[in-house]
């Protein structure tokens, strides 16, 4: 079993040297080592559920200021954390129901308890409270609880007893960490699946000859095309070219590989062409709590002229970018800045250094910023894994998926 700690240096080193591209990538393999991190984890006795979400915490504090401008390793650190407390608070139901269960029996002329498994209040509660994360058949099962036992005396009944808490103790902290590594399993898969998911509904949303425009390069945004495609739609694609790194050019020759009509134009003639759309079709590196996108950047240009012509603007987004913040909290990074050198040749920028005033001080500044905000207001529907919505139902999905709690991960320091 690897070093845990060299796993989790591994993966920081690979959020500050940008080694991993995309939100999909980055969200994985973040859940996949907090899983190992959890699985490898000693608790104590007391508190469990305290010790491991401040572990968590402290490891999901490191991940998030490695790569603050990638949202999706925050969201999955409060996804987990959300489920550490889901599970604490499940277990210590079932227990609470269990004596309930126990003293009723007592009360009955004890008569046997009847050992039929009785789902505890907790499990139906978690199944009614999210119908958007049903628990698992295997979930549902563990929450049964055991038989309870008349208690009866014996003549060794303090070392019975003392035995039997700390069996009971291993045997909670064993059940605690197995239910938190399977609903983490849990949310690896969804993450996992997400594109598919979300591909099944394009036959809802795209019709027979049709003009859908996208800008950016997003892998969910070509596997929700295709599945049209796939289903016999017959529509036409309008591939804005992404400057300064053209990645609309990947994409459409992506799409017309597999098919489709496809037609690039220049990001500046978006305004022009927008009215010969039907659909806006695009990804977003991040939604924010309050419905607002984080995007690739001109995206902001096509939701104003979209909005200016009637065209619906449409968003796909995986559940692991459903952040819990909002754009304007001081944890939210919202952009970056680029190189320099997507815009100009380093040797056209030396050019431009006035030398004759032996400072050396550039008399041209290349600003090359990495997303644009589109506010909420300017989008017509997100389409996600559990389907679509609008713009105002954002808080409730992002707030079954997170605690209150978990909002802030820094650690305040002491003054």
């Amino acid at each position: 079993m690897p070093d845990i700690h060299a796993l989790v240096n591994d993966f920081l080193v690979k959020l500050k040297k940008r080694k991993i591209e995309g939100s999909k990538a980055t969200a994985k393999v973040t859940a996949e080592v907090l899983r190992s991190f959890i699985s490898q984890l000693r608790l104590p006795h007391t508190n469990q559920a305290g010790a491991l979400i401040d572990a968590v915490k402290s490891v999901g504090e490191q991940l998030i200021a490695a790569n603050p401008v990638e949202l999706a390793v925050g969201n999955v650190v409060r996804r987990v954390l959300h489920i550490i407390r889901e599970e604490d608070l499940s277990l210590a139901s079932a227990a609470i129901g269990g004596l309930n269960l126990s003293a009723g029996s007592d009360d009955e002329d004890n008569v046997e308890y009847d050992e039929r498994p009785v789902l505890s209040a907790a499990a139906v509660a978690a199944a009614a409270r999210s119908t958007l994360r049903p628990p698992s058949l295997q979930t549902l099962l563990e929450d049964v609880p055991h038989t309870v036992a008349v208690p009866r005396a014996s003549s060794s009944g303090g070392d019975s007893e003392g035995k039997s808490k700390s069996a009971d103790k291993n045997s909670s902290t064993r059940k605690l960490k197995h239910n938190v590594i399977e609903a983490v399993n849990e949310l690896i898969q969804d993450i996992a699946t997400c594109h598919e998911q979300i591909a099944e509904q394009a036959v809802e949303h795209i019709h027979q000859n049709e003009v859908i425009l996208t800008l950016g390069s997003s892998r969910t945004v070509v596997e929700f095309l295709c599945a049209a495609k796939e289903k016999k739609r017959s529509f036409r694609v309008f591939v804005a070219e992404g400057g300064p790194r053209y990645q609309g050019h990947t994409l459409a020759k992506e799409l017309v590989t597999r098919g489709l009509q496809t037609t690039v134009i220049t990001d500046s003639a978006v305004f022009a062409m927008i009215s010969r759309v039907n659909m806006v079709i695009v990804g977003a590196h991040a939604v924010m709590a309050n419905g607002g996108v984080i995007a690739p950047v001109g995206l902001n240009m096509v939701a104003l002229a979209a909005q200016r012509h009637a065209v619906p603007f449409v968003v796909l987004a995986g559940i692991h970018k459903l952040c819990p913040l909002y754009p304007h909290n001081p944890e939210v990074l919202l952009n970056e800045l680029r190189s320099p050198s997507e815009l100009l040749d380093f040797g056209e920028f030396s050019d431009c250094l006035d030398f004759g005033s032996g400072s050396g001080s550039p008399i041209l500044h290349v600003v090359n910023p990495a997303f644009d905000y589109v506010p909420p207001n300017l989008v017509s529907l997100f389409i996600t894994d559990t389907g679509g919505h609008n713009p105002s139902y954002m808080y409730r999905l992002i707030a079954d998926y997170y605690s209150a709690d978990d909002l802030v991960l820094q650690r305040r320091s002491a003054s």
